[in-house]
């Protein structure tokens, strides 16, 4: 109100005096609002309101208060605390992107199974010691579909490898692994898997024997025995895949890409200190 009557002052030439009167506010309350000045919080919570929208919009509305303030705070040098975050948040109307429900998947054949060994222990004190693996559907274009097998350590949520194919097959779950082990030779960790057709079969039993490291195996319709990798999923499809529609492979291809190149060296987490996970990695 006071600024339209400010406005209509300028390019009308209307007189003060009629203005307020129309408006139904006093003179003296107009020009109080006229020379009125924001007190230095107030300028501090406007700017951190402008670096709110800015980083929200970069990253096209995935972030909800708990990221922004982890990423902010760390940019600033500031240690502002959720709240402020959250007020900020909703006071501007923004939202982080809402999760979906993971698909079900049918059960396949068994061959080589093995017990729940990691039963839900999600800590690990050195990198390279757990594992978790499994492969995930992306769809793209009319109906097509893209199958990514990816496998995450335990000790800091880094994607440890990862491949992206046309097919749901051995081979995929076969050179994620093989990639995994050219970076790091010599392991033996724990790596937990579903107990899809790929992670029952001969040819992953003999990439078992191979490398030497210990398997286990998550219990029938239990999805949280694997949880890091389950994790996983949901925040890339909520913070990317779910946000852009995808006409081919190669679209899909370059969005995972990117993604796991920012989840692994740009994404921080309060859980690992502030640090994105090979970051912390690297100060292990």
């Amino acid at each position: 109100m006071y600024q339209a009557i400010q406005e209509l002052n300028k390019e009308k030439g209307y007189a003060i005096t009629k203005l307020c009167a129309l408006a139904g506010v006093a003179r003296s309350a107009y020009y109080k609002w006229l020379n009125w000045t924001p007190s230095a919080r107030e300028m501090e919570v406007r700017l951190l309101a402008k670096e709110v929208k800015l980083r929200y919009d970069k990253r096209k509305g995935i972030l909800g208060y708990r990221q922004i303030r982890t990423q902010l705070n760390r940019k600033l040098k500031k240690k502002y605390n959720k709240k402020r975050y959250y007020r900020i948040m909703r006071a501007l109307g923004l939202k982080a992107v809402i999760r979906r429900k993971r698909p079900s998947y049918v059960k396949t054949p068994e061959i080589h199974i093995v017990e729940n060994v990691m039963n839900r222990s999600f800590d690990a004190h050195s990198p390279n010691s757990k594992w978790c693996t499994d492969v995930t559907e992306l769809k793209y274009g009319n109906g097509c579909k893209a199958y990514l097998s990816a496998i995450i350590d335990v000790y800091d949520n880094s994607i440890v490898s990862w491949v992206l194919g046309r097919s749901n097959n051995n081979k995929l779950v076969m050179d994620t692994l093989k990639k995994a082990y050219e970076k790091n030779p010599g392991v033996i960790p724990l790596i937990q898997s579903d107990r899809g057709f790929q992670y029952t079969s001969h040819e992953y039993n003999r990439l078992h024997v191979k490398y030497g490291f210990r398997k286990s195996m998550s219990r029938v319709s239990r999805c949280l025995d694997n949880q890091p990798i389950e994790r996983f999923w949901g925040t890339y499809k909520s913070e990317s895949y779910y946000l852009t529609k995808y006409d081919t492979y190669e679209n899909v291809l370059k969005d995972v890409s990117e993604y796991i190149l920012y989840y692994n060296n740009y994404r921080y987490t309060e859980r690992l200190g502030g640090l994105s996970p090979n970051e912390y990695r690297q100060a292990a």
